[in-house]
């Protein structure tokens, strides 16, 4: 019997739990939304200079007046309109691990901490890869594209360039969570079996599941970056942002944390079990 694998137990199991969340948070409308990679925010779209109408060369919007209902001019006049929504785009858009979900705020952006009304999520897909630039384009009104809105090719370029690492990084999160189980699985036959060699086993598979949650880690905090400083250096002139997961990233490397102190609590058990060993051998002796 070794009670103190109860410790090294605990953060395996802290571990694989926080990884699960991570891998499956957003999978439904009311799930962990705030576990997020990033958020879009087009809420804004076409409150800026760039969409002045009145400067008498039919400005940005001449061209879709006959598809769009109302009156451009207008909306981009009341800071409190919705030109998004005009165009068929959602308020904000919501990337996951493994989908996204999209929605608007109400009673509308311009207020202090509005709430948000998340109208669908895709649906769960494995090596899923968020693309605003391909989303936005097929919801846009009938009549409209990307080329009208002057949607930033820097951007598409950006989260173009992440495509690949993204896939890896869901790849290693499985990796993670596999050897997470394992560890929690380890650390229960570690409870009832004692010996050096059980700790070493325990020691390996923690090991393993912290590499790869590490490098899972290191992945999604290099995506969030780089997207959502392409989105907003280059998204700021027609008025759309992106914000950070930060909870998504403190839950990522939490889990990564843990498995690394459960990693050297099993080297500190191996160090007991030697010492145990050489000093019944002592006493044997005598």
């Amino acid at each position: 019997m070794r009670p103190t694998a109860i410790f090294p137990l605990l953060c395996a199991l802290a571990a694989l739990i926080l990884a699960l969340l991570c891998l499956f948070a957003g999978s439904s409308k009311s799930f962990l939304q705030g576990a997020d990679l990033m958020t879009l925010n087009t809420s804004r779209l076409g409150h800026t200079s760039v969409f002045n109408t009145s400067d008498g060369d039919g400005g940005f919007f001449s061209n879709l007046e006959n598809s769009l209902e109302g009156d451009i001019n207008n909306l981009i006049n009341n800071a409190t309109s919705d030109i998004a929504q005009k165009l068929h785009i959602k308020d904000f858009y919501i990337a996951h691990v493994m989908d996204y979900c999209e929605g608007f705020y109400t009673p509308n952006s311009t207020v202090s901490d509005p709430s948000e009304n998340i109208t669908r999520c895709s649906n769960r897909t494995a090596l899923f890869h968020f693309d605003p630039t391909k989303i936005i384009q097929s919801e846009l009104a009938p009549g409209v594209n990307l080329t009208d809105l002057k949607w930033p090719d820097q951007i598409h370029d950006a989260v173009k360039a992440v495509e690949v690492a993204s896939k890896v990084m869901f790849v290693f999160y499985c990796i993670g969570i596999a050897f997470a189980g394992l560890a929690v699985l380890g650390a229960g036959w570690g409870l009832v079996a004692s010996g050096r060699i059980t700790a070493f086993l325990n020691f390996g598979l923690d090991f393993m599941a912290f590499l790869a949650l590490g490098i899972a880690s290191a992945i999604s905090t290099a995506i969030i970056v780089k997207a959502v400083n392409a989105i907003n250096k280059y998204g700021n002139e027609i008025g759309i942002a992106a914000s950070k997961g930060k909870e998504f990233m403190g839950m990522t490397w939490a889990a990564t944390v843990v498995m690394l102190l459960a990693s050297f609590l099993w080297i500190f058990e191996c160090i007991i079990g030697h010492r145990k060993g050489h000093s019944y051998y002592s006493e044997k002796r005598y």
